[in-house]
């Protein structure tokens, strides 16, 4: 039997002592509704000097994607909910 899921928020990590505080969505690797594995690539971002992968911080399924390709992102701002067992 599988217990409660729990929603985790997916938010932009810092992004270096010289970078930015924001970055944009490029891509999303899964679609909501997708399972995916901690460490997996989930998000690929963009600055105005770098592109770099969001890994999924957790296993679970993605529940809803919050910041939507083309969109800027704070660090610290939630970008997705992924939904993992308790």
């Amino acid at each position: 039997m599988r217990g409660p899921t729990v929603p985790y928020e997916v938010k932009l990590p810092p992004l270096g002592a010289d970078a930015p505080d924001s970055a944009e969505v490029s891509f999303w690797y899964v679609d909501e509704g997708e399972s995916l594995e901690e460490g997996q690539d989930m998000v690929e971002m963009i600055t105005d000097k770098a592109a770099f992968t969001v890994p999924a911080p957790v296993s679970g399924k993605l529940q809803s994607i919050v910041a939507r390709e083309g969109d800027k992102v704070q660090v610290g701002q939630v970008m997705a909910v992924v939904e993992t067992g308790a």
